[in-house]
Order: structure tokens, then sequence, then C-alpha cells
């Protein structure tokens, strides 16, 4: 019973945040990134701009904001240890991008075409990257606590992201057009060849 307030909470939260962002992201494409301010998001939303500031510090969040970090390393975290990294990390990667476009997958294309299109969020789209890494090696836990393993995780990471951004930018600039995690795939079988993660 305790707990029922605390997800119901959760839920409203998640929920006034997805409102946000969606009005946030069709007022950036109609009117562009720029020429949209977070007073005019509030106002699209229903909610005041400290609301809209409380789920999103910076203009930019509104944008690049996501749950994709833990559900990778969620995902990373559930797969055999004995496995190649590149391959657990990858398969994770290739999973989530298939969760993440479930059903519509127009909004993820304008988040990202956003991303591509606007100086400021291309910075901090790499700054996600690097936030993502982290979040890929602490999904392992105890694995990585030896610094040596922590280091080829955070590699096997870093060339998994490189080649899922490309395949990402990709995605976006042919209008979303094919299937996004076979995409990925063969994005990792270019970069890592016959030792790319297969599709489950």
């Amino acid at each position: 019973m305790d707990g029922r307030p605390s997800t119901l909470r959760e839920q409203r939260r998640a929920e006034t945040q997805r409102v946000i962002q969606t009005h946030a992201v069709r007022l950036f494409v109609e009117r562009g990134y720029d020429g949209t301010t977070v007073n005019d998001v509030a106002e699209a939303a229903g909610v005041s701009p400290m609301t809209v500031y409380r789920h999103f510090p910076t203009k930019e969040d509104l944008v690049l904001v996501d749950q994709n970090g833990p559900l990778v390393a969620d995902r990373v975290a559930a797969t055999p240890a004995g496995q190649p990294l590149v391959h657990r990390i990858g398969g994770a990667l290739v999973e989530s991008a298939r969760a993440l476009t479930a059903g519509d997958d127009r909004f993820l294309l304008a988040r990202l075409r956003l991303m591509i299109s606007t100086p400021a969020l291309r910075a901090r789209h790499l700054d996600n990257h690097h936030v993502l890494q982290q979040a890929i090696v602490d999904g392992l836990g105890d694995e990585a606590a030896d610094p040596d393993t922590a280091f080829r995780a955070a590699v096997a990471a870093s060339a998994c992201l490189a080649a899922m951004h490309t395949a990402l930018v990709r995605w976006a600039t042919e209008d979303g057009r094919g299937d996004l995690p076979d995409l990925i795939s063969e994005a990792f079988a270019a970069a890592f060849g016959d030792a790319a993660p297969r599709p489950r």
C-alpha cells in the first residue's frame, strides 16, 4: 500500500513530462528551435514555466531527455556474463531501439531531426552519449568493478554508440524509411564484421 502513492506520483510525473515534451517537439518542428521559448511550450502544454523547468532543467532537455539509459543498462545487466561485451551492449541497443520504435516512431524521428539540425542539440547529444556509455558500464554492476574490465566495457560501449549514432543519422535523414533496429544491426556489422552482435 505504501508503494501505491509513490507509483501513482511517478506515473503522473511521467505523464506530465510526456505531455510537455510532446508539445515542445511539435512547436520546435513548427516554429524552429530558436523561434520557440520555454514559455511557449508551457502555454501549449497547459502548465507553468516553472513546471516545465522542474521536469526539464534546460531547453535542450525538452528534446534530449528520455528513459533510454536505464532501459539499455537493464538489458545489458540481463545478458549472460560469458558473452563478448560488444554482443551484450550491441544487442541491448538494438532491443531498446525496437522498444522505442514500437507503434508510432514519428516522435522519435522528429527528435532525431532536431538533434541533427540544431547545433546546441548536437553538442548536448554527444554529452548524452557519454552519459549512456556510463550507464552501460554501470549496468554491468560488479563485473565492471575491476578497472581493466570497466575500461574495456567503456570502449565497447563507445564503439557501439558511435555505430548506432551513424545509423540514427541515416534513418533520420531518410525520413525514417526502413526498420531502425535493422539499420543499427547493419551499422554494427559494418563496424565489427564477424564480431558484430547478431539480432535475436
